[in-house]
């Protein structure tokens, strides 16, 4: 039988989410709200007085030829750490998910690096591509490969997509292994009866029956590439060579804390915020109706 908690009255229901609505309030609606407040003030070059402008702030950012090319930037970046992470993280589990001897240890090495922090593991990726003391930078450039992520943009960009999908992909790893192990084994049987080989059972059977969890993920790596990969790029490139790894929010932290222009900051918060917000929009109306639940 199945047994329901009722609260009597509706006073100790309160105090229970009271805590998590205090810190959502306190940390996410009270800066969001300042954030779209601010976008529509500038102040002066001393940070004295502060003026209401309206949608300046929204126009000259558009007007703005290098804000453009870090929009390109970010879409780049965003789509290749989705997908790098996606795809290493649902290969790692497929093989996790066989019955090997070992199964266990490698589960659990292939979740660390999630716990380490985004700066500590750009770390990690200059001691391998560092052009004089990274393992490979120096192997490449005594190979004679020139390579040179500090001046190259191109090397740059794939540097930085590198070391944010890295730090993502045990994240991916634990999703979708619980995935793979909630699939009926009695499903994948009778597909090897009927005489399915391995990789067509993946595409035909397990991957629709994982479309959900591929979709959550998906929703998420975007989130996480748009907003959690500032530590990243701040460690390894500084937004550099010549901005070509400035992605939205490396560019709002350099007009808000370096260049102290709040309204211009501000604005591009808003406009950030706005782009992930479409984005999500975009994936729940076009690609959830390919989710088989």
């Amino acid at each position: 039988m199945e047994r329901k908690t009722v609260f009597e009255g509706k006073l100790l229901p309160c105090l229970l989410v009271a805590p998590q609505l205090l810190v959502t309030i306190l940390f996410f609606f009270w800066p969001a709200g300042q954030a779209v407040w601010f976008a529509f003030l500038r102040q002066d070059a001393f940070g004295i007085r502060t003026s209401f402008v309206g949608l300046e702030n929204f126009q000259d950012l558009f007007a703005d030829p290098l804000y453009l090319e870090t929009l390109r930037n970010t879409l780049v970046f965003a789509a290749g750490v989705s997908l790098i992470a996606l795809t290493v993280a649902l290969l790692l589990a497929v093989m996790a998910d066989r019955q090997i001897r070992g199964a266990g240890l490698y589960r659990i090495l292939l979740v660390w690096p999630y716990a380490i922090a985004p700066a500590v593991a750009a770390v990690l990726w200059i001691f391998l591509f560092h052009p004089q003391i990274g393992l490979l930078g120096r192997a490449l450039n005594e190979a004679g490969l020139p390579f040179d992520y500090k001046l190259n943009g191109t090397q740059a960009m794939l540097v930085v997509i590198l070391a944010a999908a890295w730090k993502q992909v045990s994240y991916n790893f634990i999703f979708f292994l619980a995935g793979l192990q909630s699939i009926p084994k009695s499903v994948l049987e009778a597909a090897a009866i009927d005489g399915a080989r391995p990789a067509y059972r993946f595409w035909t059977v397990t991957f629709p029956l994982l479309s959900p969890t591929t979709f959550f993920l998906l929703v998420v790596n975007l989130v996480y590439a748009f907003f959690e990969t500032f530590g990243v790029i701040d460690a390894l490139t500084k937004g550099g060579p010549a901005r070509a790894t400035e992605t939205l929010i490396y560019r709002a932290y350099i007009d808000g804390r370096v260049n102290l222009d709040l309204g211009m900051s501000s604005a591009q918060s808003v406009v950030l915020m706005l782009v992930v917000i479409l984005l999500t929009a975009v994936q729940f109306r076009f690609i959830e109706r390919r989710v088989h639940y």
